[in-house]
């Protein structure tokens, strides 16, 4: 007698298991006390955060004013000859050559003051655009504030101006200007060129970030800003003629470097007394400084997640 046996049965097939929506997810990241990696904070955070890294920020600004001569023989040196050397060029081009040096009095310091300030704003813009772009291991590495990025290399180029400012006085006192009361117009002129400069370089970091081919035109925009900022000859002149129209004299005499060049000028030089200084010169240069310090800032923090991917 043969007996047969029923043949196998196959398992009952499983079903893949279901990935978890974005909401089961959120809740179980919740229960566990757990946070996005990299995500942006609050604006009142954000400044607190900054603030709490504000050592960092100095000191890496610091480190890389030391290292940008630390290859050549003058060293540091270079901070104080290359704007003197700026000036020199521009004297020869523009009072020699273009004889932009008639009809201003005191050429010299006017020139010289007009460099030193011009080359503060346009390196801080300058280097705001490379600021997140070119620290691209530093943004991957570490959790960080990303402003602390443009804002320590206007540190840096803050601290060269300093340096380049003692050296000045004593150009303006070689040159026979007097020390006056005037003089210390010339703090809170900084500290708005400071805070400019911070602005922008944080707006442009933003841009450079997404776009490094930015950082390829820059030289180009500011050669151009320099130009109209009235670094080598006076803006006054050119504003004293009919053959412009009337919205480049409104440019011209809004124009924030020249703003600020302006009131450096008419801090330090004998011939630019601060009593003739234009009533709207003030007013638009706080103006420049909240518009560019409070728009960069926020400008830069909304786009905070999203620095160093891609």
């Amino acid at each position: 007698m043969t007996t047969t046996t029923a043949p196998p049965t196959a398992p009952p097939q499983q079903r893949p298991p279901q990935p978890a929506t974005s909401a089961e997810r959120a809740a179980l990241a919740a229960a566990h006390g757990l946070t996005l990696s990299g995500a942006r904070p609050t604006l009142p955070r954000y400044v607190a955060q900054l603030w709490d890294r504000r050592h960092f920020v100095t000191a890496y600004a610091t480190a890389r004013m030391q290292a940008t001569y630390s290859t050549a023989k003058l060293g540091q040196v270079w901070h104080l000859v290359t704007p003197l050397l700026n000036a020199a060029v521009y004297y020869f081009i523009f009072g020699i050559v273009m004889k932009a040096s008639h009809d201003v009095p005191d050429y010299v310091p006017f020139l010289i003051t007009g460099v030193f300030v011009w080359d503060f704003i346009g390196s801080s813009v300058n280097a705001g655009t490379r600021a997140v772009h070119s620290n691209l291991g530093l943004v991957r590495a570490l959790h960080f504030p990303r402003a602390g990025l443009p804002l320590s290399s206007v540190v840096q180029l803050f601290q060269q101006l300093l340096v380049t400012m003692g050296a000045l006085v004593v150009l303006l006192l070689a040159f026979g200007q007097t020390p006056s009361a005037s003089w210390l117009l010339a703090v809170p002129t900084l500290f708005l060129m400071a805070v400019f400069a911070a602005g922008c370089a944080m707006a442009m970091a933003r841009i450079g970030s997404k776009n490094p081919d930015v950082s390829q035109l820059m030289p180009f925009v500011l050669r151009t800003w320099m130009y109209s900022s009235g670094v080598m000859w006076s803006i006054d002149q050119i504003l004293r003629t009919d053959h412009l129209p009337h919205w480049v004299l409104v440019v011209l005499k809004h124009n924030p470097a020249a703003v600020y060049i302006d009131l450096m000028r008419f801090a330090l030089i004998d011939s630019f007394p601060a009593h003739a200084l234009p009533d709207h010169v003030w007013p638009v240069a706080i103006g420049w400084a909240l518009l560019a310090g409070i728009g960069g800032f926020v400008y830069f923090w909304k786009a905070e997640e999203e620095y160093g991917r891609g």
